[in-house]
């Protein structure tokens, strides 16, 4: 690596290592400390980074993975119920953000064009910032999360033919898109949509059977990164295929593994791509300028909040979330650059313009999550949170979130999952065996591939809302690290854990799991065979099991509190086996002398 790029990358990683902790720490969130780290290190602050375009254009590769990793979370039944936000909250936004935008451009003395296209430009918000803090504040299961989401979707659809209008509008005819550009881009659609699920879905399996990490790693990096870059050849938005390819696999068996894959380079890159866009914030111009670029952002955050405010209302949102919706999405939007840019080449903007509309949507981007923050403490974040919070003493079977994980889909782990189907109780399994995983979701049953000791997997599958692990993994050591690692991560869960054998058990009782020995049940249930079969009525060989159960499971108790004393150990089970006798003997004189009493 070239010395100058390793310095480069030093810096910037330790700038979000410091500005990130420090700006949470004063509860301004994640968002604006990546923005400070990058004015800081842009050619307006520091100097470290002259050329922010070229980390820009790089670290979109975040907001690509963002898009897929939401996409992962949007099922196409899901998807197919939001139709009407995207296209009807969708376009009343874009479309009268513009109207109201481009009229006041108009009286500054814009040319329509030009007002038109950068119009619609503001109306854009961004979709990284906005999805970083619906994340950040935990708004993205929310109403306004939803229909701010919806809008978002929207945004990116319209980007295309805005794009393409520019070169028309600027008067290169022959720059504009053509009706066989229009059929290519439909084609590309078609086939990801009708193809991709099925090809992508055979990929991964045959991928997982490898059981390497690592090449699954490459895979899911391989399926968002070709995804994107095959959406972008025919002129179509690489997030809006990395979206596509996450819906696609969104009811697959490999969910929560291709998010626990993407997740940390998604992070990474999205730091990166608020690092750059604080870069690139105009200071000379702001400094130049700062009354005009005042008004500017605050007419752009005046606007758009006033009409999502009132769109909000309109999708019959509560006052609260309809100015939630309004602080989220009233800023600019990283697209806008590049309409600007476009603009600026196409002769529809000036270069005096053009670098005042970048300097406003920058700023607006750095001050809405500060202004957020604020608006969340003016309304009372804690009614929020605690209105939102399910009882900790209910099922909520109709929930979203599962609050029972299995872990391990063998034998043991099916007989569990059946009975909670068959009480509507819904929860959430994995399994690390791929071929397990194909079978048994032949027969309509919801599991996912993923390795449950691994933390990531567990925080993908929602491990956070989860209240009771059954942990019945084949391996003993494996289900000792799975249980480990749960009490590491949720310690107020309740784990239910399999046991191999009485040294097993009491190992995963030092944990506080609760053990169930895997062969137990099914003894004590043959014992009680062998004994009706030898002529003992029914009722008296299950009083004698039962008896035994609760004899052992003291034992057990008994023998957890010496059991790393060998000695002791064996005193106990003799003592225990002298006491089991004698209370046998003492059930059979009693049986005995009730039968002579009935016989007399």
């Amino acid at each position: 690596m070239h010395s100058g790029a390793l310095v480069l990358a030093l810096v910037l990683l330790l700038a979000a290592v410091i500005a990130v902790p420090v700006f949470k720490k004063l509860g301004l969130g994640a968002v604006l400390g990546y923005l400070a780290a990058g004015v800081v290190l842009g050619p307006d602050g520091l100097g470290f980074v002259q050329d922010a375009d070229r980390i820009l254009g790089a670290a979109e590769i975040g907001v690509v993975m963002l898009l897929f990793v939401i996409g992962l979370e949007l099922s196409p039944t899901r998807l197919k119920v939001m139709r009407r936000s995207v296209f009807g909250a969708g376009t009343a936004q874009v479309a009268l953000s513009a109207v109201v935008l481009g009229s006041l451009l108009m009286l500054d003395h814009f040319h329509w064009k030009g007002a038109l296209i950068v119009g619609i430009a503001l109306a854009l918000s961004s979709t990284a910032v906005g999805l970083q803090l619906l994340s950040e504040h935990k708004g993205l299961n929310t109403d306004y999360g939803r229909l701010g989401f919806a809008i978002l979707l929207f945004q990116d659809l319209i980007a295309i033919p805005l794009l393409a209008a520019i070169p028309l509008l600027g008067g290169a005819r022959n720059e504009t898109l053509q009706w066989n550009d229009v059929a290519v881009a439909l084609g590309a659609l078609a086939v990801v949509i009708l193809c991709g699920r099925p090809v992508l879905r055979w990929l991964f399996n045959t991928v997982a059977r490898t059981r390497s990490p690592e090449v699954f790693t490459a895979m899911a990096l391989l399926v968002v990164l070709g995804t994107a870059w095959f959406m972008q050849t025919v002129g179509l938005s690489p997030s809006l295929g990395a979206f596509l390819a996450g819906v696609l696999l969104s009811d697959s068996e490999f969910r929560h593994e291709l998010e626990s894959q993407i997740e940390p380079f998604k992070g990474l890159l999205l730091g990166l791509f608020f690092i750059a866009v604080g870069m690139g914030i105009d200071l000379d111009r702001v400094v130049a300028e700062p009354w005009a670029i005042a008004i500017g952002v605050a007419v752009l955050l005046v606007v758009k909040f006033s009409l999502l405010f009132g769109i909000g209302k309109l999708a019959r949102l509560s006052t609260r979330h309809a100015l939630l919706l309004g602080s989220v999405l009233w800023l600019g939007g990283e697209f806008a650059f590049v309409v600007f840019n476009e603009a600026q080449r196409a002769n529809l903007l000036g270069n005096a313009n053009h670098d005042r509309l970048v300097a406003i949507v920058g700023l607006s981007m750095a001050l809405t999550p500060l202004l957020l923050i604020a608006l969340l403490r003016l309304l009372g974040r804690e009614h929020e949170v605690a209105r939102d919070r399910p009882a900790a003493d209910t099922i909520d079977n109709g929930g979203t979130e599962p609050s029972v994980m299995i872990a391990g889909m063998g034998r043991f782990g099916q007989v569990v999952a059946r009975l909670l189907t068959a009480q509507k109780i819904p929860f959430v399994a994995l399994e690390a065996n791929p071929d397990t995983v194909s079978d048994l979701r032949r027969f309509g049953n919801k599991l996912y591939y993923g390795d449950p000791t691994r933390p990531e997997i567990l925080r993908a599958a929602g491990g956070e809302h989860v209240r009771v692990y059954v942990i019945t993994l084949d391996d003993p050591e494996a289900n000792m690290r799975a249980t480990r690692l749960i009490r590491r991560l949720y310690p107020d869960a309740v784990v239910l854990a399999r046991a191999r054998n009485r040294q097993h058990a009491w190992r995963l009782m030092d944990m506080s799991a609760e053990p169930f020995r895997e062969v137990f049940g099914s003894s004590l249930d043959m014992s009680e065979r062998v004994l009706t079969a030898l002529g003992l009525p029914t009722e008296t060989a299950r009083d004698h099991v039962q008896r035994f159960r609760e004899h052992d499971e003291k034992l057990l108790r008994d023998q957890y509190l010496v059991y790393d004393d060998d000695a002791a150990v064996m005193q106990t089970s003799r003592d225990a086996r002298a006491d089991l006798m004698r209370l046998f003997e003492a059930d059979a004189q009693r049986d005995e002398k009730a039968d002579n009493q009935r016989e007399n």
